[in-house]
């Protein structure tokens, strides 16, 4: 069998029990807060993030991983022998992508996938290549099909507020405020052709109500799911709303495995609290 490192940038979200099944390596971005740096989900997590801004105003600030930083990371592996299989978010919404080439360069045996997505879309590739690293597949066909299967890897979220996305300089202050007075919920999609974060749709009504139709409308819009295994990604909501979630994705039994996740700081400094997303895959 293949010596092979999986490796992700931390943004895909895919969670500390999955991340030891799959051996999965991950690198973090950096957030900078009052002048202060910090690694994500490292010696940070979204909650102080949240309340640096409810507090002060303050407003996190996110910076891609650069060339060196991945060269420094792939480095001890290639040294032993290792090849690399490295997914990183993105490369639509981030220049990291394009600094881990760079830096991939540098060795032999490191294969990058731009994953074309976001948060726990990516960890869903993640899991499909170290399936195929425990079934001794060689790095290259890995490669080869996991890059095939991007545009099988759906993911939407719905935002309870734009404050964030105002404030990150990602959406215009009348957006946000026209959504506010006439108390719309928007709901975010991820083109997995390119990458690109888009407005799909928005909803009138509390987010509970809004959350339950947009979770059907979901499962409803792609008639080839694969029920091998899902995610609820959230940035940040309450246990009551998280559960009655999670029993409206048992209850259409599309699902072997149902995981629950929480957002990065990368993510949630973008989407804010209250975010919510269902991810999945066709066959």
């Amino acid at each position: 069998m293949s010596k092979i490192i999986l490796s992700a940038d931390r943004t895909c979200d895919i969670g500390a029990e999955l991340q030891e099944k799959y051996s999965v390596n991950l690198i973090s971005y950096s957030i900078t807060l009052e002048d202060k740096k910090y690694l994500d989900s490292v010696d940070i997590f979204p909650d102080a993030l949240y309340q640096a801004y409810k507090e002060r105003g303050s407003l996190p600030q996110t910076s891609a991983i650069n060339p060196s930083e991945y060269i420094d990371y792939f480095k001890p592996w290639v040294d032993e022998g290792y090849e690399v299989i490295h997914i990183t978010l993105s490369s639509a919404v981030t220049s990291s992508y394009q600094s881990c080439l760079l830096a991939a360069a540098e060795f032999p045996g490191v294969y990058v996938i731009d994953s074309r997505n976001i948060s726990s879309a990516i960890a869903l590739l993640v899991m499909e290549t170290g399936d195929r690293i425990a079934a001794g597949l060689p790095a290259k066909q890995i490669v080869e099909e996991v890059s095939a299967l991007r545009e099988k890897s759906h993911c939407s979220f719905v935002l309870e507020t734009l404050d964030f996305m105002k404030a990150g300089g990602r959406c215009s202050g009348v957006a946000a405020l026209a959504a506010g007075v006439l108390g719309l919920k928007v709901s975010i999609e991820v083109d997995n052709n390119t990458g690109e974060l888009k407005a799909a749709k928005k909803y009138r009504g509390n987010m509970d109500k809004v959350l339950s139709q947009y979770v059907a409308e979901q499962f409803e819009k792609y008639p080839n799911i694969d029920g091998k295994r899902m995610y609820i990604t959230h940035s940040g909501v309450s246990e009551e709303r998280l559960a009655a979630v999670r029993k409206q994705v048992e209850e259409t039994g599309l699902f072997k495995e149902i995981y629950v996740s929480r957002a990065s700081c990368t993510i949630s400094t973008h989407c804010g609290p209250g975010t919510l997303g269902v991810l999945f895959m066709e066959k």
